[in-house]
Protein backbone atom coordinates (compact mmCIF):
# COMPACT_ATOMS: atom_id res chain seq x y z
CA UNK A 1 0.00 0.00 0.00
CA UNK A 2 1.47 3.40 -0.95
CA UNK A 3 2.04 6.17 1.57
CA UNK A 4 -0.73 8.46 0.26
CA UNK A 5 -3.24 5.66 0.51
CA UNK A 6 -2.17 4.86 4.07
CA UNK A 7 -2.54 8.50 5.06
CA UNK A 8 -5.98 8.76 3.45
CA UNK A 9 -7.24 5.65 5.21
CA UNK A 10 -5.78 6.76 8.53
CA UNK A 11 -7.65 10.05 8.17
CA UNK A 12 -10.87 8.08 7.54
CA UNK A 13 -10.26 6.11 10.72
CA UNK A 14 -10.01 9.34 12.70
CA UNK A 15 -12.92 11.03 10.93
CA UNK A 16 -15.87 9.09 12.28
CA UNK A 17 -18.99 10.16 10.42
CA UNK A 18 -22.18 11.07 12.20
CA UNK A 19 -24.22 10.24 9.09
CA UNK A 20 -24.30 6.88 7.25
CA UNK A 21 -22.08 6.54 4.20
CA UNK A 22 -23.61 6.87 0.74
CA UNK A 23 -22.34 4.19 -1.62
CA UNK A 24 -23.19 4.25 -5.33
CA UNK A 25 -23.37 0.93 -7.18
CA UNK A 26 -23.15 1.36 -10.96
CA UNK A 27 -24.00 -1.66 -13.17
CA UNK A 28 -23.11 -1.88 -16.86
CA UNK A 29 -26.76 -1.22 -17.64
CA UNK A 30 -30.18 -1.38 -16.01
CA UNK A 31 -33.30 -3.26 -16.98
CA UNK A 32 -32.00 -6.85 -17.14
CA UNK A 33 -32.66 -9.59 -14.62
CA UNK A 34 -29.00 -10.18 -13.70
CA UNK A 35 -28.46 -6.65 -12.41
CA UNK A 36 -31.91 -6.61 -10.83
CA UNK A 37 -30.77 -9.60 -8.75
CA UNK A 38 -27.55 -7.77 -7.86
CA UNK A 39 -29.65 -4.82 -6.68
CA UNK A 40 -31.55 -7.11 -4.29
CA UNK A 41 -28.26 -7.99 -2.58
CA UNK A 42 -27.20 -4.33 -2.56
CA UNK A 43 -30.39 -3.29 -0.79
CA UNK A 44 -30.10 -6.13 1.72
CA UNK A 45 -26.56 -5.06 2.59
CA UNK A 46 -27.65 -1.43 2.96
CA UNK A 47 -30.15 -2.43 5.65
CA UNK A 48 -27.76 -4.77 7.46
CA UNK A 49 -24.80 -2.39 7.39
CA UNK A 50 -26.62 0.91 7.96
CA UNK A 51 -25.45 2.64 4.78
CA UNK A 52 -27.30 4.51 2.06
CA UNK A 53 -27.03 3.06 -1.43
CA UNK A 54 -27.73 4.47 -4.87
CA UNK A 55 -28.12 1.81 -7.55
CA UNK A 56 -27.98 3.54 -10.92
CA UNK A 57 -26.60 2.90 -14.38
CA UNK A 58 -27.12 3.64 -18.06
CA UNK A 59 -30.10 2.15 -19.94
CA UNK A 60 -27.73 0.33 -22.33
CA UNK A 61 -24.19 -0.99 -22.00
CA UNK A 62 -22.37 2.09 -23.23
CA UNK A 63 -19.20 3.56 -21.71
CA UNK A 64 -20.08 7.16 -22.62
CA UNK A 65 -23.45 6.89 -20.89
CA UNK A 66 -21.84 5.23 -17.88
CA UNK A 67 -19.42 8.16 -17.64
CA UNK A 68 -22.40 10.53 -17.50
CA UNK A 69 -23.86 8.52 -14.63
CA UNK A 70 -20.59 8.69 -12.70
CA UNK A 71 -20.29 12.45 -13.34
CA UNK A 72 -23.70 12.86 -11.73
CA UNK A 73 -22.64 10.82 -8.72
CA UNK A 74 -19.54 12.95 -8.27
CA UNK A 75 -21.75 16.04 -8.16
CA UNK A 76 -23.93 14.32 -5.56
CA UNK A 77 -20.80 13.90 -3.41
CA UNK A 78 -21.25 10.22 -2.66
CA UNK A 79 -18.67 8.58 -0.40
CA UNK A 80 -17.86 5.63 -2.67
CA UNK A 81 -18.53 4.50 -6.23
CA UNK A 82 -18.48 0.81 -7.20
CA UNK A 83 -18.71 0.34 -10.95
CA UNK A 84 -19.09 -2.63 -13.30
CA UNK A 85 -17.13 -1.09 -16.14
CA UNK A 86 -18.34 -1.14 -19.72
CA UNK A 87 -14.78 -0.36 -20.86
CA UNK A 88 -11.52 -0.86 -18.92
CA UNK A 89 -9.90 2.36 -20.16
CA UNK A 90 -12.56 4.89 -21.21
CA UNK A 91 -13.78 5.28 -17.63
CA UNK A 92 -10.34 6.09 -16.22
CA UNK A 93 -10.53 9.92 -16.49
CA UNK A 94 -13.89 10.19 -14.72
CA UNK A 95 -12.79 7.72 -12.03
CA UNK A 96 -9.61 9.75 -11.51
CA UNK A 97 -11.81 12.81 -11.11
CA UNK A 98 -13.93 11.01 -8.51
CA UNK A 99 -10.89 9.96 -6.52
CA UNK A 100 -9.56 13.49 -6.72
CA UNK A 101 -12.75 14.63 -4.99
CA UNK A 102 -12.12 12.20 -2.13
CA UNK A 103 -14.54 9.51 -3.37
CA UNK A 104 -13.37 5.93 -2.95
CA UNK A 105 -13.59 3.91 -6.18
CA UNK A 106 -13.78 0.14 -6.57
CA UNK A 107 -14.91 -2.09 -9.42
CA UNK A 108 -17.10 -5.18 -9.40
CA UNK A 109 -18.32 -7.65 -12.05
CA UNK A 110 -16.15 -6.02 -14.78
CA UNK A 111 -12.85 -4.31 -14.04
CA UNK A 112 -11.01 -1.23 -15.25
CA UNK A 113 -7.28 -0.90 -15.58
CA UNK A 114 -6.00 -1.22 -11.97
CA UNK A 115 -4.92 2.44 -11.87
CA UNK A 116 -8.60 3.41 -11.88
CA UNK A 117 -9.68 1.77 -8.61
CA UNK A 118 -8.60 0.49 -5.20
CA UNK A 119 -9.59 -3.14 -5.83
CA UNK A 120 -11.81 -5.29 -8.03
CA UNK A 121 -14.60 -7.50 -6.66
CA UNK A 122 -14.69 -10.49 -9.03
CA UNK A 123 -17.31 -13.22 -8.92
CA UNK A 124 -15.09 -16.18 -9.75
CA UNK A 125 -11.59 -16.84 -10.98
CA UNK A 126 -11.73 -16.13 -14.76
CA UNK A 127 -9.45 -19.04 -15.64
CA UNK A 128 -11.59 -21.48 -13.67
CA UNK A 129 -14.78 -20.16 -15.27
CA UNK A 130 -13.52 -20.03 -18.86
CA UNK A 131 -12.09 -23.54 -18.73
CA UNK A 132 -15.28 -24.82 -17.09
CA UNK A 133 -17.48 -23.39 -19.86
CA UNK A 134 -15.35 -25.00 -22.55
CA UNK A 135 -15.33 -28.33 -20.68
CA UNK A 136 -19.09 -28.15 -20.27
CA UNK A 137 -19.70 -27.71 -23.98
CA UNK A 138 -17.09 -30.32 -24.95
CA UNK A 139 -18.71 -32.89 -22.67
CA UNK A 140 -22.10 -32.37 -24.31
CA UNK A 141 -20.58 -32.70 -27.81
CA UNK A 142 -18.30 -35.68 -27.21
CA UNK A 143 -15.38 -33.29 -27.76
CA UNK A 144 -16.11 -32.74 -31.47
CA UNK A 145 -17.72 -30.09 -33.62
CA UNK A 146 -17.95 -26.40 -34.41
CA UNK A 147 -19.13 -23.88 -31.86
CA UNK A 148 -19.72 -20.15 -31.54
CA UNK A 149 -19.76 -17.65 -28.69
CA UNK A 150 -22.38 -14.97 -28.01
CA UNK A 151 -20.95 -12.30 -25.71
CA UNK A 152 -22.08 -8.91 -24.45
CA UNK A 153 -19.20 -6.89 -25.91
CA UNK A 154 -15.59 -7.23 -27.04
CA UNK A 155 -14.32 -4.56 -24.64
CA UNK A 156 -15.70 -5.58 -21.25
CA UNK A 157 -12.86 -7.00 -19.15
CA UNK A 158 -14.77 -9.89 -17.59
CA UNK A 159 -16.14 -11.36 -20.82
CA UNK A 160 -12.84 -10.94 -22.67
CA UNK A 161 -11.05 -12.78 -19.86
CA UNK A 162 -13.55 -15.64 -19.91
CA UNK A 163 -13.30 -15.95 -23.70
CA UNK A 164 -9.51 -15.97 -23.50
CA UNK A 165 -9.61 -19.00 -21.21
CA UNK A 166 -12.30 -20.70 -23.32
CA UNK A 167 -9.93 -20.46 -26.28
CA UNK A 168 -6.96 -21.70 -24.27
CA UNK A 169 -8.90 -24.71 -22.96
CA UNK A 170 -10.11 -25.60 -26.44
CA UNK A 171 -6.59 -25.36 -27.89
CA UNK A 172 -5.04 -27.44 -25.11
CA UNK A 173 -7.63 -30.18 -24.76
CA UNK A 174 -10.12 -30.26 -27.64
CA UNK A 175 -8.33 -30.31 -31.03
CA UNK A 176 -11.43 -31.68 -32.77
CA UNK A 177 -13.48 -28.64 -31.82
CA UNK A 178 -13.38 -25.32 -33.70
CA UNK A 179 -14.52 -21.83 -32.71
CA UNK A 180 -16.30 -20.35 -35.73
CA UNK A 181 -17.25 -16.85 -34.61
CA UNK A 182 -17.76 -14.55 -31.63
CA UNK A 183 -20.92 -12.44 -31.92
CA UNK A 184 -21.83 -9.51 -29.66
CA UNK A 185 -25.28 -8.76 -28.25
CA UNK A 186 -24.68 -5.66 -26.07
CA UNK A 187 -26.57 -7.46 -23.28
CA UNK A 188 -29.79 -7.16 -25.27
CA UNK A 189 -32.12 -10.17 -25.49
CA UNK A 190 -33.40 -9.41 -28.99
CA UNK A 191 -29.86 -8.93 -30.28
CA UNK A 192 -28.76 -12.24 -28.73
CA UNK A 193 -31.82 -13.98 -30.22
CA UNK A 194 -30.97 -12.63 -33.68
CA UNK A 195 -27.33 -13.60 -33.16
CA UNK A 196 -28.35 -17.20 -32.50
CA UNK A 197 -30.51 -17.25 -35.65
CA UNK A 198 -27.63 -15.77 -37.65
CA UNK A 199 -25.23 -18.43 -36.37
CA UNK A 200 -27.61 -21.25 -37.27
CA UNK A 201 -27.96 -19.91 -40.81
CA UNK A 202 -24.31 -19.01 -41.30
CA UNK A 203 -22.98 -22.35 -40.01
CA UNK A 204 -25.33 -25.21 -40.95
CA UNK A 205 -22.98 -27.67 -39.25
CA UNK A 206 -22.81 -25.72 -35.99
CA UNK A 207 -22.85 -27.99 -32.95
CA UNK A 208 -22.75 -25.65 -29.96
CA UNK A 209 -23.13 -22.12 -28.59
CA UNK A 210 -21.51 -20.71 -25.46
CA UNK A 211 -23.30 -17.67 -24.04
CA UNK A 212 -21.06 -15.46 -21.90
CA UNK A 213 -23.76 -12.91 -21.19
CA UNK A 214 -26.70 -13.60 -18.88
CA UNK A 215 -29.25 -13.00 -21.65
CA UNK A 216 -27.44 -15.03 -24.33
CA UNK A 217 -28.30 -18.62 -23.24
CA UNK A 218 -32.08 -18.07 -22.88
CA UNK A 219 -32.19 -16.12 -26.15
CA UNK A 220 -30.21 -18.83 -27.95
CA UNK A 221 -32.29 -21.61 -26.36
CA UNK A 222 -35.50 -19.96 -27.57
CA UNK A 223 -34.12 -19.53 -31.10
CA UNK A 224 -33.00 -23.17 -31.23
CA UNK A 225 -36.33 -24.39 -29.87
CA UNK A 226 -38.27 -22.46 -32.51
CA UNK A 227 -35.96 -23.77 -35.26
CA UNK A 228 -36.27 -27.34 -34.04
CA UNK A 229 -32.52 -27.57 -33.52
CA UNK A 230 -32.28 -27.94 -29.75
CA UNK A 231 -31.21 -31.57 -30.15
CA UNK A 232 -28.50 -30.91 -32.75
CA UNK A 233 -27.05 -27.68 -31.26
CA UNK A 234 -26.13 -27.55 -27.58
CA UNK A 235 -26.24 -24.36 -25.51
CA UNK A 236 -24.14 -23.76 -22.41
CA UNK A 237 -22.99 -20.59 -20.68
CA UNK A 238 -23.86 -18.07 -18.00
CA UNK A 239 -27.38 -17.13 -16.98
CA UNK A 240 -29.81 -16.95 -14.08
CA UNK A 241 -31.70 -20.09 -13.11
CA UNK A 242 -35.02 -18.23 -13.41
CA UNK A 243 -34.20 -17.39 -17.04
CA UNK A 244 -33.22 -20.97 -17.91
CA UNK A 245 -35.56 -23.03 -15.72
CA UNK A 246 -38.06 -23.73 -18.51
CA UNK A 247 -35.40 -24.69 -21.06
CA UNK A 248 -33.56 -26.99 -18.66
CA UNK A 249 -36.75 -28.75 -17.59
CA UNK A 250 -37.79 -29.18 -21.24
CA UNK A 251 -34.37 -30.57 -22.11
CA UNK A 252 -33.54 -27.76 -24.55
CA UNK A 253 -30.30 -27.37 -22.58
CA UNK A 254 -28.83 -29.58 -19.87
CA UNK A 255 -27.44 -27.01 -17.43
CA UNK A 256 -26.39 -23.42 -16.93
CA UNK A 257 -23.63 -21.81 -14.88
CA UNK A 258 -23.54 -18.71 -12.70
CA UNK A 259 -22.88 -17.45 -9.18
CA UNK A 260 -25.24 -15.69 -6.80
CA UNK A 261 -25.71 -12.12 -8.11
CA UNK A 262 -27.40 -11.17 -4.83
CA UNK A 263 -24.31 -12.26 -2.94
CA UNK A 264 -22.14 -10.26 -5.32
CA UNK A 265 -24.19 -7.14 -4.64
CA UNK A 266 -24.02 -7.73 -0.90
CA UNK A 267 -20.27 -8.30 -0.97
CA UNK A 268 -19.61 -5.17 -3.03
CA UNK A 269 -21.45 -2.96 -0.55
CA UNK A 270 -19.79 -4.65 2.43
CA UNK A 271 -16.29 -4.20 1.02
CA UNK A 272 -17.01 -0.60 -0.01
CA UNK A 273 -18.12 0.20 3.54
CA UNK A 274 -15.06 -1.53 4.96
CA UNK A 275 -12.86 0.57 2.67
CA UNK A 276 -14.52 3.76 3.89
CA UNK A 277 -13.79 2.57 7.42
CA UNK A 278 -10.13 2.18 6.46
CA UNK A 279 -10.12 -1.60 5.99
CA UNK A 280 -8.82 -3.26 2.83
CA UNK A 281 -10.03 -6.80 1.97
CA UNK A 282 -7.81 -9.66 3.17
CA UNK A 283 -7.31 -13.15 1.82
CA UNK A 284 -9.61 -15.65 3.57
CA UNK A 285 -11.46 -12.80 5.28
CA UNK A 286 -14.93 -13.86 6.37
CA UNK A 287 -17.67 -11.51 5.20
CA UNK A 288 -21.01 -12.03 7.02
CA UNK A 289 -23.73 -13.42 4.71
CA UNK A 290 -21.13 -14.09 2.02
CA UNK A 291 -18.41 -16.35 3.39
CA UNK A 292 -14.63 -16.39 3.06
CA UNK A 293 -13.18 -14.43 0.17
CA UNK A 294 -9.91 -14.83 -1.68
CA UNK A 295 -7.68 -11.83 -2.39
CA UNK A 296 -4.69 -11.58 -4.70
CA UNK A 297 -3.09 -8.47 -6.17
CA UNK A 298 -6.03 -6.20 -5.25
CA UNK A 299 -8.53 -8.60 -6.82
CA UNK A 300 -11.21 -10.18 -4.64
CA UNK A 301 -12.63 -13.56 -5.68
CA UNK A 302 -16.07 -14.16 -4.20
CA UNK A 303 -16.25 -17.92 -4.73
CA UNK A 304 -16.74 -20.72 -7.24
CA UNK A 305 -19.35 -20.98 -10.00
CA UNK A 306 -22.61 -22.86 -9.47
CA UNK A 307 -23.89 -25.33 -12.07
CA UNK A 308 -27.69 -25.41 -12.25
CA UNK A 309 -29.28 -28.63 -13.52
CA UNK A 310 -32.77 -30.14 -13.68
CA UNK A 311 -32.06 -31.78 -10.31
CA UNK A 312 -31.10 -28.63 -8.36
CA UNK A 313 -32.47 -25.62 -10.22
CA UNK A 314 -35.64 -25.37 -8.12
CA UNK A 315 -33.49 -24.73 -5.05
CA UNK A 316 -32.70 -21.26 -6.42
CA UNK A 317 -35.05 -18.31 -6.88
CA UNK A 318 -33.09 -15.71 -8.81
Amino acid sequence: MDKDKEQRLEQKRRDVQSEPYTIAIVPKLTGISYYAAVEEGVNEAAKDLNVNVIFTGPPVGDAALQIEVIEGLIERKVDAIAVSANDPFKLLPVLKKARGRGIEVITWDADTDPIGREFFVNMVDPQTLGRHLMDNLALSLNEKGKFAIITSSLTSSNTTDWIKWIKIQQKEYYPDMKLTEIVTSNDNYDSAYEAAKYLMNEYPDLSGIIGVSAIAPPAAAQALKEAGKSKSIKVVGLSLPDSMRQYIKEGVTQNITLWSPQRLGYLTVALAKNLLDGEFPRDQQEIPNVGNIRVKDNVVIMGVPIVFTKENIDQYDF
